[in-house]
């Protein structure tokens, strides 16, 4: 079982609530050159590791969540809270904070 699987399985988002991983940032150029970890940009794209049921209308009833696990998202700039467990970075945010879904 890997890591990431594991901690979905422990950390179970309430409400809207996402549960990312970012992609890890390009470390080489296209043509081989070493990127210096000072100029390697902060990578918006992440993978959906764990979601929440859904937002509640003020009459109860659940909206359902448009990200599933496994969809690539793009995130924004700034925001989520950051969370850390087995050596892993994740980061929690709300649905309505996410900024698109990424189709392959």
């Amino acid at each position: 079982m890997s890591v990431v699987s594991a901690v979905a399985k422990r950390i179970v988002p309430l409400f809207d609530r996402v549960l990312i991983q970012r992609a890890a940032a390009e470390t080489k150029t296209k043509g081989g050159l070493l990127i210096p970890e000072k100029a390697q940009s902060k990578n918006n794209e992440g993978v959906v590791v764990a979601v929440g049921p859904g937002a509640r209308t003020e009459s109860g009833d659940t909206v359902p969540m448009c990200v599933t696990v496994g969809d690539k998202v793009l995130l924004p700039e700034f925001g989520g809270a950051k969370i850390e467990m087995d050596g892993e970075e994740f980061q929690m945010f709300r649905e309505t904070d996410l900024v698109a879904r990424i189709n392959n």
